[in-house]
């Protein structure tokens, strides 16, 4: 079976809000968020605010990152967004409270399937549990739960749910503790 990009069709797939919205958020994104020369932390979370997403109290955004569609976003009190972290929400996504995510993780959304010859757009969301913290570089693929306490150290990569109050590490990530 060889991949066939020309019958690639994803068509189906709908992200929600208009077309101007997500050309005005694309922009919005670009000059205010993946910008590292905005260093106001406030002033990004109103702007995804305006945009739709549910952000808690104390949030702190570091510059540099990459929010796909913020109106599929939620973040709970008190949670840290480190330097260029990339959400490729294109599913929803949802990070507890006290959550960390560190320098150039990726929570993505999407991938495709290598199964079929037309490579379908697979879309799963993804849920980081209250005292999470995603290590730098470190990899949340679709669909994967991280659990409450949890920690996935740096440049792991999550390809299935992750227990609560445990370490894990490697590609994929496995157990490597407790984290009391």
């Amino acid at each position: 079976m060889k991949t066939n990009l020309s019958q690639y069709d994803n068509s189906w797939y709908n992200p929600g809000g208009s077309s101007i919205k997500r050309i005005s958020w694309y922009f919005i994104n670009v000059i205010f968020l993946k910008n590292h020369l905005n260093p106001l932390s406030r002033f990004k979370v109103k702007l995804l605010r305006l945009f739709g997403a549910k952000i808690g109290k104390g949030v702190v955004i570091k510059p540099g990152i990459n929010i796909k569609y913020p109106w599929l976003l939620e973040i709970g009190d008190y949670s840290w967004i480190g330097e260029d972290v990339w959400i490729d929400n294109l599913a929803p996504v949802t990070i507890g409270h006290n959550c960390c995510i560190s320098q150039g993780a990726m929570l993505l959304c999407g991938n495709h399937n290598y199964k079929l010859p037309t490579f379908d757009l697979i879309v799963k969301p993804i849920n980081i549990a209250d005292g999470a913290w995603v290590g730098a570089k470190s990899t949340v693929c679709p669909g994967v739960n991280v659990g409450e306490n949890t920690l996935l150290s740096v440049g792991s990569i999550a390809t299935k749910d992750l227990e609560p109050n445990k370490i894990y590490q490697g590609i994929p990530a496995v157990i490597k503790g407790e984290r009391i």
